[in-house]
């Protein structure tokens, strides 16, 4: 046999530089590669740079005393207090924004979504204009309109508008209610609260394979609710009650006392909530109408309620269209929260990168940290919204 057969290329096999898997990596590689020394170029650059200017750079300022107060923390602070704590005040206030955005928006979201498909031709009228006037308004006019228009013309301290007994005030400085300070004893309410929610989980699971096992319904929702309510009620009575509340009293030319709705607080969260509601609901509008009009002929032969239908037909199949929308209405929420800054509501942006950016010139190391936490709440979202959005996908059998 000559060398030439014996050195031949093996039949069916391609030379490595024909090879698409080798091909494929090699080239993956070289953007790596080219990715990090880029990176490691801006980050050469830029310390060069800083260091010709003067510019110290690291993280020991977060030591330093801030010298600033901030008009809402819930955390304890005060002008005493690092630069470190502003990052932590601003973190909590961005991220209590958005819980509230997103839990109120995805209830108004619902809601109109489904009252557009209403046979109510009022009802889906009122419905329709709403969508179409405040997703075609820009976020950041929604936000001016509600503080400038709303919050900050309602009436003095003195003036102010009274309700229960006069223990709720609501005035241009913002919304004080009573504070509940517990007791000793009010830990006995918080363990049979736990109890409850852990208690109604399990009983929402055995109600949902009874129904899969029997066909028979049952009412997990009210029974959950009467469980989570009852059973820390009557906790609170067994030991003796122990709350008490802190009444907001005017003093001067404010209120002390009691807690503090901010105006920017307020008006950031309802346009936050009436702005990404109308996108959430043509998602749950869309996801409503994916499902095949043969489900609800179905559902009504079998005699079922409209309402009784939407919550066990409609809705759990339309979710699976709805949740990877949902998901991206979500993250829009959480970074458009940003732009709290424009009234002066107390978020990260507005305490850390605008206020400490300014008293420190750490403009890298700032921004770096802020772009971080978004980056991470994004993360974290995404992380969630896809476990979800993988639990209600349809398995095959």
């Amino acid at each position: 046999m000559s060398d030439e057969t014996s050195t031949a290329t093996v039949p069916g096999k391609p030379a490595p530089w024909n090879d698409p898997k080798i091909r494929a990596i090699f080239f993956q590689a070289i953007l790596v590669f080219a990715v990090v020394m880029f990176g490691f170029y801006l980050i050469n650059n830029t310390l060069y740079n800083m260091e010709q200017r003067g510019i110290s750079t690291g993280f020991a300022f977060l030591e330093k005393e801030a010298g600033f107060g901030v008009t809402q923390s819930l955390i304890e602070y005060d002008e005493t207090y690092s630069y470190g704590r502003t990052f932590f005040v601003g973190l909590l206030n961005t991220i209590l924004v958005s819980v509230l955005g997103i839990f109120f928006a995805t209830i108004l979201g619902f809601v109109m979504g489904v009252a557009r498909l209403s046979p109510n031709w009022l009802l889906a009228r009122i419905a329709t204009a709403y969508i179409e006037i405040f997703r075609n308004i820009p976020l950041l006019l929604q936000i001016f309109f509600w503080y400038f228009a709303v919050g900050i013309n309602l009436p003095r301290p003195r003036q102010s508008y009274e309700a229960f007994g006069e223990t709720v005030f609501l005035n241009n400085r913002g919304l004080f209610i009573p504070r509940p300070i517990a007791e000793d004893g009010f830990g006995l309410v918080i363990l049979a609260l736990i109890l409850a929610i852990v208690a109604a989980f399990f009983m929402v699971r055995w109600a949902r394979k009874r129904q899969d096992a029997t066909g028979q319904p049952f009412p997990s929702f009210w029974a959950s609710l009467g469980l989570i309510a009852g059973l820390p009620l009557l906790a609170f009575v067994v030991a003796g009650m122990p709350l008490s509340w802190e009444n907001p009293e005017l003093r001067g030319f404010n209120f002390q006392g009691g807690l503090t709705v901010l105006p920017e607080l307020f008006a950031l969260t309802l346009a936050l909530t009436v702005y990404t509601g109308t996108f959430i609901a043509e998602t749950v509008r869309a996801g409503i109408l994916s499902v095949s009009h043969g489900q609800t002929e179905a559902a009504r032969a079998l005699g079922l309620r409209e309402t009784r239908m939407l919550q066990l037909i409609i809705i759990p199949q339309a979710m699976r269209v709805i949740i990877p929308p949902l998901t991206s209405q979500y993250l829009n929420l959480t970074k458009n929260s940003s732009l709290a800054a424009a009234i002066g509501y107390p978020d990260l942006v507005a305490v850390f990168a605008g206020t400490t950016l300014n008293q420190t010139g750490q403009a890298v190391e700032i921004i770096a940290m802020t772009m971080g936490v978004y980056l991470t709440l994004s993360l974290s979202i995404s992380l969630f919204m896809n476990w979800y959005n993988a639990k209600m996908a349809l398995r095959e059998r």
